[in-house]
């Protein structure tokens, strides 16, 4: 990361650091994505019961409403 700018305290320790939105934004995509493949295999290892799609849906929606508020 060649933009990448360091915050730091009087002794010149790191506090911060600040980075470019487009590459801030691209870190939280590439980490969601982390987070989806480790969930994916999560659950491979350990099959449950089947959902139908409908229901799985609406329970994430639901999740999704509970989260905006």
């Amino acid at each position: 990361m060649p933009h990448v700018q360091y915050v730091t305290d009087t002794n010149g320790k790191p506090l911060y650091v600040q980075v470019p939105i487009k590459e801030y934004e691209k870190l939280l995509a590439d980490a969601e994505e982390l987070a989806d493949i480790a969930a994916y295999k999560r659950a491979k290892k350990n099959p449950g019961k089947a959902v139908p799609f409908a229901e799985a849906f609406a329970e994430v929606e639901a999740h999704h409403d509970k989260q905006m508020f």
